[in-house]
């Protein structure tokens, strides 16, 4: 929540910071309206025009903004200078990492992706060669970008990152070369590279452009392969003591017949809600599971290479599975990305095949899709109970492929099990929503450093 303007005029600057201050917000501004006059920066900041004037020079001779066209062509005299930010004063990317594939994206200063690319590579190859191939993929978006080098990396991973000192903890059910890949761009490329839990990248995209854009507080609950959560307080993503904000598959519920245990989340919330959990709950609501199955895309896969392109441009990319902070291994009874029925890793999960065909069956597949929102609803309830976050959003390709429909049975089926209002909404993102996530953060580091960073609370000064 941002403070009240009474209370921020009450506060004074100095004339340096008062000039960041200035500065940060014409950019934001800059960066929010598109191009604008002087004029218009004016109204919009309400500051003088001898001040807007200095901060337009300042910002010309920083490089940061330009002329981008003329404006005023309805009206008499000499038309306006339009400035805008030099978009390419900075190249952001952003990747998404899963257990069979890395995806890159890299970006302009305003967060425009330029260019996308995906690998998809065999875990149990050599870590090296699995490094390699991605520090390539990497190498050839900034190529298709006209990039020379990167401002700012964001990575998105499964596993808990110590928000202490940003590195992955509990190693042992992370990918080696997801452990590799970070350690190398940040030797290599000498920039700031960010590293976050895949479903918190998914709660920015949601935040910043998809169904939680009006909200200041919401979850977001992640049901895939397996489950996670993302927690986001008063505009602030929480990560907690250790990273491990989210691990909502470790949650006791009801009706699993058992309790999970420090090194698996079998019995937990994962038991009801994970992708195993979903095919056999369709399983026993008569759905055809095999039929539900359809690709996603042709397998580029071929055996021996360990490596293989899925893709260049566009860049399709793996739904995020596990749970919200790690990978756990199938032997814990925690989720992986592998398919259960041994299918490839770019064909359509089989619980998101089965939910959607529920959905489009209409009154045929409502007992499923009412059974299944009954499991769900016992997670947000427990959420709710604790945080009280007004919205939940359900991301991931369950809560994509339910949609509204299954968003509304969750939200029926919680309100007879929590006094606590609540609107559950479905994810809006869609399936790249930790890539975009990525390259968000990685925009809002860039940005930081080059805006200058302005205090909370000041406001600009005349």
């Amino acid at each position: 929540m941002h403070p009240p303007r009474a209370a921020a005029a009450g506060r004074t600057a100095s004339p340096t910071t008062a000039r960041l201050i200035n500065d940060r917000l014409a950019l934001q501004l800059l960066q929010s309206e598109g191009p604008l006059t002087a004029g218009q920066l004016k109204s919009l900041t309400g500051l003088s025009r001898p001040t807007v004037a200095d901060l337009v020079e300042r910002l010309q001779e920083a490089g940061l903004i330009t002329v981008v066209g003329e404006s005023g062509a309805q009206r008499r005299g000499p038309n306006a200078r339009l400035y805008g930010i030099v978009a390419d004063r900075a190249h952001l990317v952003g990747l998404d990492l899963r257990t069979h594939s890395a995806t890159v994206a890299v970006a302009d200063l305003l967060g425009r992706v330029r260019a996308e690319h995906t690998v998809l590579i065999d875990p149990d190859g050599a870590p090296d060669t699995a490094v390699a191939t991605a520090l390539a993929a990497v190498d050839k978006a900034l190529a298709a970008a006209g990039a020379h080098a990167p401002h700012t990396v964001a990575v998105g991973a499964p596993g808990l990152v110590d928000p202490a000192t940003g590195r992955f903890g509990g190693t042992d059910w992370i990918p080696s070369w997801h452990v590799g890949l970070v350690g190398a761009l940040r030797a290599r490329t000498g920039v700031p590279v960010l590293l976050e839990n895949e479903v918190n990248l998914a709660a920015i995209a949601e935040q910043r452009d998809g169904a939680a854009h009006d909200r200041d507080t919401f979850v977001l609950l992640w049901l895939g392969q397996g489950t996670g959560a993302a927690v986001v307080l008063d505009g602030a993503l929480r990560r907690g003591a250790s990273g491990g904000t989210g691990e909502i598959g470790f949650l006791p519920v009801p009706g699993t017949g058992a309790l999970p245990s420090a090194s698996g989340c079998d019995g937990g919330f994962h038991s009801l809600a994970g992708s195993a959990a979903i095919c056999a709950l369709a399983a026993e609501h008569g759905m055809p599971y095999g039929a539900a199955v359809g690709p996603k895309g042709a397998d580029a896969s071929s055996p021996g290479t360990g490596v293989h392109e899925l893709s260049s441009g566009t860049g399709a990319n793996e739904p995020p599975s596990g749970s919200g902070a790690h990978e756990p291994p199938s032997d814990t009874g925690a989720p992986t990305e592998a398919s259960p029925t041994g299918a490839s890793p770019t064909e359509a999960p089989p619980a998101e095949s089965l939910v959607r065909s529920a959905v489009a069956a209409g009154d045929a597949g409502a007992a499923f899709l009412d059974a299944l929102a009954a499991r769900i609803a016992l997670g947000v309830a427990a959420v709710c109970a604790v945080l009280d976050p007004g919205c939940v959003v359900l991301g991931g390709e369950i809560g994509r492929g339910g949609g509204a429909a299954l968003a509304d049975r969750v939200a029926g089926h919680l309100a007879r099990l929590s006094p606590l209002r609540t609107d559950v909404r479905a994810g809006a993102v869609g399936g790249r929503a930790v890539l975009l996530g990525a390259v968000l953060a990685a925009r809002d580091a860039a940005q930081n450093e080059l805006f200058g960073a302005a205090g909370p609370g000041v406001s600009p000064r005349p």
